[in-house]
């Protein structure tokens, strides 16, 4: 009876390290975080909030329950974003931009205070809407395609400076489309229309100038070469005599391969 006492007490107490080494490692495996390659995070505590230290790639440590990390990708990520905005020759214009962003990661703390993980979410469609309108506006509807690359810039240091105030670092900003209303891309397209209209006629009278002035220049040729052989026959009675000898000798030469 003893014995079988004994082995239950055994028993039992394996059974609870068992128990605690089993604790022992689930508060272990919830006590470790990573924080990937290319990623950051801050730490949440119950009791103080967000805290200020940030915390770079790695194995850490947490207090279960009590804190829990926030983790963000600190990366350049491409967004696009198409916002409809007006010329100053009042053309309505879609603008479509490529803009490669990332948070400024010494401030990662107020940036969850104030926007939360979705930061660019919240704030990027706001600004770029903001600083097309004020862009665009200085522009009429044709330099914005004969100045793209001006206007690509303008906005690019604009958004720069206005991501600034929200702690968002800009590292690209592209125009990816652009585009006008039908009413006026089928004006453009009817005015360049014309224009190639234009072009040709003005072609065809330029050729036809230049064929009435080489008509112009043959016909005094001729009148001079006409000239110049009158003005010989009159002076050389044989000269007619020579080129009639001259004549039939060339046709005698044409003439002889053919009888052959």
């Amino acid at each position: 009876m003893n014995s079988l006492r004994n082995i239950a007490n055994v028993g039992i107490i394996g059974g609870g390290f068992i128990g605690a080494a089993a604790a022992l490692t689930l508060g272990l495996s919830q006590s470790l975080y990573t924080v990937d390659g290319g990623h950051r995070a801050i730490m949440f505590s119950r009791i103080g909030g967000v805290q200020d230290e940030i915390f770079t790639e790695g194995l850490h440590f947490r207090i279960p329950w009590f804190q829990y990390p926030i983790i963000y990708d600190i990366r350049s990520r491409p967004r696009k974003i198409t916002s409809p905005t007006g010329s100053k020759d009042l053309q309505t214009v879609n603008l479509t931009l490529r803009v490669l962003s990332r948070p400024e990661v010494s401030q990662l703390p107020h940036i969850y205070r104030t926007l939360g993980t979705d930061y660019d979410e919240r704030v990027l469609p706001s600004i770029v809407n903001e600083v097309l309108k004020a862009v665009v506006a200085k522009f009429n509807a044709s330099q914005l395609i004969t100045q793209r690359q001006q206007v690509s810039l303008l906005i690019r240091k604009q958004l720069v400076e206005r991501a600034s105030d929200f702690h968002i670092i800009v590292d690209d900003v592209s125009i990816t489309d652009l585009t006008f209303s039908q009413v006026y891309s089928a004006a453009v397209e009817a005015k360049q229309i014309a224009l190639q209209e234009a072009q040709r006629a003005q072609f065809l009278v330029e050729r036809a100038k230049q064929e009435r002035q080489q008509k112009i220049v043959t016909a005094e040729g001729e009148a001079q070469a006409a000239k110049l052989i009158g003005d010989a026959l009159s002076q050389n009675p044989g000269y007619l005599k020579l080129r009639k000898i001259k004549a039939a000798t060339q046709i005698a030469r044409t003439v002889r391969p053919t009888l052959n």
